[in-house]
């Protein structure tokens, strides 16, 4: 039970370290910051590259199924940029599942952050989604940390 509460404190420490960078790193798709809320004007702002940190998609859901014990999740990233993203990378504190994950489609690089498709480009709007499963005992929020936008 202490794990997830001590996600939940770095999460909390994160967005409060971040709130004071926020502003600066609205508009750049390679800065760290917390994931940009919907509507939000962060989200709605393009960076120089013509993408936006919006642009990352990421969804997930329950799948239904139990891995010893633990609920299994679905995850689907997508690029709804016009330009394809490579080098992404989401926060993901280590990536906990009790089931092994994909690392084709992410891992872990350190205690916080995975690299999605080992650095490959994401394709443009339209293209493919990297999909993955996990099982934890509660849904991972995966935030972009950075992408690099090819146009």
């Amino acid at each position: 039970m202490a794990r997830p509460r001590t996600e939940l404190l770095r999460f909390l420490l994160l967005i409060v370290l971040a709130t004071g960078a926020a502003t600066a790193a609205a508009t750049a798709v390679d800065a760290p910051a917390p994931a940009a809320a919907a509507g939000s004007a962060a989200a709605a702002a393009p960076s120089a590259s013509g993408c936006r940190r919006g642009d990352v998609v990421v969804r997930q859901r329950a799948t239904g199924r139990t891995v010893e014990g633990k609920p299994e999740y679905a995850v689907e990233v997508r690029n709804a940029c016009r330009c394809a993203q490579s080098r992404v990378v989401l926060r993901c504190y280590g990536l906990s599942s009790v089931e092994a994950v994909d690392p084709r489609a992410i891992r872990a690089v350190d205690a916080e952050r995975c690299l999605l498709r080992g650095g490959r480009a994401l394709a443009p709007r339209g293209g493919a989604a990297v999909r993955f499963t996990y099982a934890w005992m509660t849904p991972q929020d995966f935030p972009l940390v950075s992408a690099q936008p090819h146009c």
